[in-house]
């Protein structure tokens, strides 16, 4: 092979290297740390092969911080992709512009606040006085009322609501972004067809920002499965457990508990529980279909 054919390479490498040495080697590493009893305050380590994998398959808190993942993942998916497509398409069919730039604004700012200020602001809102409660006392619904995080029935559907109101503005702009792409022509024909307005969403807008809809579902997806700081702030995991995601079940265990190797079995857990959705991802991606013309809309006789 001639150098001008090898040299394009050697610029790979300062990057294959940084991956290899921050992401594939510490990935290597917990793999061989969930294959030992490790205590992380004395220092002590034991070989004991699959064992933290089968403690941790009989675990009941594992299984109900997997669940929990799941309705985050669940939730996110029809809120930050589902409600957010609707908005954005919304957004880009209002005739005020300048209406639509401020609830453009309004909508995404709440994802450029820090996940702690938030965490701590609804810790509040959620009290057993809060904003929440006083609000439902007002609108005659006071028997809704409750310890919105202290319950171990709605903690971790308020810390999901959270992320929810967080994230949708980001999702919200992604989309946008790539429903202006969609060449004008295409939406004037449809008009010219007769196409309604909700025929065009289905049959011209969908169609054309697909690979951003992927996009947009791959990262709500990675979001739910390492959803950390939102339920770590606002109940710890509490009450009970209730609210425990694999990621803070990962943090305990690590550095309350001192398990290393059954908390690095967790996060291999994580790891191969989001290789597997995105996997999924892309195999049900069959590349970029042209559009369906819409069909011409019936006249009255």
């Amino acid at each position: 092979m001639s150098k001008s054919k090898i040299k394009p390479y050697f610029y790979l490498l300062p990057g294959l290297a940084l991956l290899l040495v921050f992401v594939y080697w510490p990935i290597a590493q917990n793999i061989g740390y969930s294959f030992l009893k490790w205590d992380l305050f004395s220092g002590k380590k034991t070989w004991i092969g699959l064992a933290n994998y089968a403690n941790l398959l009989r675990s009941a808190e594992f299984w109900v911080a997997l669940k929990n993942n799941l309705w985050y993942v669940a939730v996110s998916l029809v809120c930050q992709v589902g409600i957010a497509l609707c908005f954005a398409a919304f957004l880009e069919n209002m005739r005020s512009r300048k209406l639509a730039a401020v609830f453009r604004t309004t909508y995404f700012l709440p994802s450029l606040i820090s996940l702690t200020v938030i965490g701590l602001l609804f810790s509040f809102i959620y009290r057993n006085d809060g904003l929440l409660n006083s609000f439902l006392q007002l609108a005659g619904l006071g028997r809704l009322a409750t310890g919105w995080l202290g319950n171990p029935k709605t903690a971790i559907f308020a810390c999901i609501a959270v992320s929810q109101w967080k994230s949708i503005g980001y999702t919200m702009m992604l989309l946008i972004v790539a429903i202006q792409k969609i060449p004008a022509e295409i939406n004037e024909a449809a008009r010219m067809d007769g196409a309604s307005r909700l025929q065009t969403f289905w049959h011209v807008t969908v169609p054309n920002i697909k690979g951003m809809l992927r996009i947009s579902m791959m990262i709500n997806i990675a979001g739910g499965l390492l959803v950390f700081n939102e339920v770590y702030i606002m109940t710890g995991g509490g009450p009970h457990g209730s609210s425990e995601v694999l990621s803070t079940l990962m943090y305990q265990n690590a550095f309350v508990h001192g398990k290393v190797g059954y908390a690095a079995a967790i996060a291999n857990i994580i790891l191969v529980l989001s290789v597997l959705f995105s996997a999924l991802q892309f195999a049900g991606g069959d590349g970029e279909k042209p559009a369906k013309k819409p069909r011409r809309a019936r006249k009255g006789r």
